[in-house]
């Protein structure tokens, strides 16, 4: 895939600690005007399914598995505008632990534009994390 490609190019300027890679999205983008509005019933609120959804992604990105993650869009159809700059990364990462190269990521902050209570509310996801290289 290009993420892959892409990722591989990438990597050995990641494994440099001389540069500082930012990697920007948002995360899901729900409601009406969005044309996006998954809802998981059993989780209760919209805004509590929409947090589901984003955490089960960030899982995912936290795991460093690009694989997973194309799978995880593919499924939910998360409307993440960052996902291939985030897959690139996964993919970066990927190609430096097969060098053996130790990293973890971890989110730190999660929130919502709004908490949507209905299907008329909309609201943006933002979250933030860092990547540690060990």
């Amino acid at each position: 895939s290009k993420e892959q490609e892409f990722g591989k190019l990438f990597s050995k300027y990641l494994a440099d600690p001389s540069n500082l890679f930012v990697v920007s999205s948002d995360f899901c983008h729900w409601g009406q005007r969005f044309r996006y509005s998954y809802y998981d019933e059993s989780q209760g609120e919209i805004y509590r399914s929409i947090e589901h959804l984003d955490k089960m992604g960030m899982s995912i990105i936290e795991q460093l598995d690009p694989v997973s993650f194309s799978n995880y869009l593919k499924k939910y159809h998360n409307t993440i505008c960052g996902r291939h700059p985030i897959g690139v990364l996964l993919n970066a990462i990927t190609e430096l632990q097969k060098n053996g190269m130790n990293m973890s990521f971890s989110f730190l902050n999660y929130a919502q534009s709004s908490q949507c209570r209905n299907w008329q509310d909309s609201s943006v996801s933002y979250a933030a994390g860092a990547l540690t290289v060990h």
